[in-house]
């Protein structure tokens, strides 16, 4: 659990409305524990034999801290603070280790309708399985 400033809610968020949703949790969450929010972008570059690859990294690491800024442009995040933090790696790893320090781990699901939409996405599922702290999922709201 986390040591130094307060109740740590760690989210990820990866540009999906779902995951802007989980943002918004995780703000709200904190906001009422007094806490503070750390947004988790991860972001992986596979590599290709090429001249430019060095271009590839950056284009991959400028298009995570376009989607994260994004995100927080639209979150309500007033009296919370917001660490940012941007990981090379697959998103499931990512958060897993990110977890290690968090009192609360919060992650959008990208549900998919009908039979599907009932299962969580792989990043969910691996997430609730071995996070270092308890984990809330965001699901989307059933549609009327």
């Amino acid at each position: 659990m986390d040591s130094g400033g307060g109740f740590l809610v760690v989210v990820g968020v990866d540009g999906s409305e779902h995951s802007a949703a989980a943002l918004q949790w995780a703000v709200d969450e904190a906001r009422l524990r007094r806490g503070r929010v750390r947004v988790v972008t991860a972001w992986h570059y596979v590599p290709v034999p090429s001249t430019v690859e060095d271009a590839g990294i950056n284009d991959a690491l400028n298009a995570a801290q376009r989607v994260q800024a994004k995100a927080l442009e639209a979150v309500s995040a007033d009296g919370v603070e917001i660490e940012r933090s941007l990981v090379r790696n697959l998103p499931a790893a990512g958060l897993l280790d990110a977890s290690k320090d968090a009192d609360l781990l919060v992650v959008g699901s990208r549900g998919h309708g009908g039979f599907t939409g009932l299962l969580l996405g792989s990043v969910s599922t691996q997430i609730a399985h071995h996070a270092s702290c308890p984990v809330l999922i965001i699901r989307p709201k059933a549609a009327v």
